[in-house]
């Protein structure tokens, strides 16, 4: 047996038995065998197993070369179709091959096979990302939901993604002990919406992240929108302003209707400091309107009840009034890393490359008040400036001098976006609701 030959057979056995069986429906599909059957925001029966569609879902260049040496396998020239001349057979096949922890993946399967193995139907269906999240399904519910040229609008406005669409996850960020019983919290809180609903607690579900400019704010709502295996609504306020969009207060909630549509999902809303710039200048009525519409919005979005978890995130909180703080029940602290925190960040940036005598400590410490983003951009310097000279192995050296040159970038200075005590800018510190400091010494 090779990787190959079982991934096309195990295609092949979901889809003749999600086929046969009617009480099966898309959610019981993994993800990557629902891709090729997407058609108008549906899958119809029946599931066609063909050499493209094979090669779709598994990944497998060259389907019918991989099973054609089974017994039980035939492929039509013509048609292209992958089929089995002997199911049982195929099925005793699987079986003999198949871990328990991939028919675990599988709920077509584990619903097919619990009886004989010790897996769990529920359990695999829980644990499978659902259509809604896919991006086909995404594309086809906007398709429904706007016309083309509204469509363009709202997509200049809004970024949906979905979950596969994002490949950061949380374990490529360093997160702040703060920061972790937050998403924990917030993990559970999706979980368990039905208690949380019988008990009266509806208000939840809306977090501020506030801190400088990259931190991490947008990465983490990004994350975990794919560890939640949930689509990702994100918009940034500035752009209500934009020429080409029309009606700004009619786009604000159109922005709050597309995320209950994609529910659930996760509303990211960045610049949230413009709500606080707007009401306190002269700005055009229009605009006014829509930013006060955005206010409203919020207060009626809801986690429990329409599956919707909102994330606002703000460069700037000294800039937000106290109407704009009660309208978050979490408020998240993203501080520029410290050197433990800088020093993590690096071994996860680094673990692809070939450094010669690497040392992540002494590098951060090197790195007083930058950020995450910015230890990527000293990274990337060092790595083409190695290129430069024909190398793809780095040392510290490099490194260091790859620090000393982004210091010297005039461009590159004075990132700290956050006025007043800038001890509230590195890990440890944290912020109330009211937006008050509480740093530690």
């Amino acid at each position: 047996m090779t990787d190959s030959d079982f991934a096309v057979v195990e295609f092949m056995l979901t889809a003749l038995t999600y086929t046969e069986n009617q009480e099966f429906d898309s959610d019981d599909l993994p993800p990557s065998y629902r891709a090729p059957f997407w058609s108008e925001g549906s899958i119809e029966r029946p599931l066609s197993v063909t050499v493209d569609t094979a090669s779709q879902a598994t990944g497998v260049d060259r389907p019918w070369e991989a099973v054609s040496g089974l017994m039980f396998t035939d492929h039509d020239n013509f048609s292209g179709s992958l089929e089995f001349t002997d199911r049982s057979m195929a099925a005793e096949w699987y079986l003999n091959h198949a871990e328990e922890a991939q028919l675990a993946e599988n709920p077509v399967l584990a619903a097919e096979y619990e009886d004989e193995h010790d897996v769990s139907y529920d359990l695999a269906r829980d644990s499978n990302r659902p259509a809604r999240a896919d991006r086909a399904f995404i594309d086809a519910l906007l398709d429904e939901y706007f016309d083309e040229d509204e469509e363009d609008e709202m997509l200049d406005l809004v970024d949906v993604r979905a979950p596969e669409e994002i490949e950061l996850s949380l374990d490529d960020i360093v997160l702040t002990s703060e920061q972790e019983g937050e998403i924990q919290k917030i993990v559970k809180a999706i979980e368990h919406r039905e208690y949380l609903a019988n008990v009266g607690l509806r208000e939840i579900g809306k977090l501020l992240f506030v801190g400088p400019p990259g931190t991490g704010k947008t990465s983490v709502a990004r994350a975990l929108a794919s560890k939640l295996g949930l689509p990702s609504v994100e918009v940034k306020l500035s752009m209500i302003t934009s020429q080409y969009l029309g009606e700004t207060a009619k786009n604000v909630e159109k922005t709050f209707e597309v995320a209950k549509r994609l529910s659930p999902c996760i509303l990211f809303i960045d610049e949230f400091d413009f709500v606080a710039k707007t009401r306190a200048s002269d700005e055009h009525a229009a605009i006014k309107r829509a930013v006060n519409t955005l206010l409203k919005s919020i207060d009626e979005v809801s986690l429990i009840r329409d599956e919707v978890l909102l994330i606002g995130a703000t460069n700037h909180p000294d800039q937000l009034d106290a109407a704009a703080w009660r309208r978050f029940d979490e408020i998240v602290n993203f501080p520029k890393p410290d050197s433990p925190m800088r020093a993590d960040i690096l071994r996860i940036v680094t673990e692809e490359m070939d450094i010669v005598d690497f040392e992540p400590d002494k590098i951060a410490d090197l790195t007083q008040g930058l950020t995450g983003s910015d230890l990527r951009l000293v990274l990337r310097e060092a790595v083409l400036e190695a290129l430069t000279e024909e190398r793809t192995t780095l040392t510290q050296q490099d490194l260091v001098d790859a620090v000393e040159d982004f210091e010297e970038r005039d461009t590159l200075k004075n990132l700290d976006m956050i006025e007043g005590d800038h001890d509230a800018l590195v890990a440890g510190g944290s912020f109330d609701s009211d937006g008050s400091d509480h740093s530690h010494d």
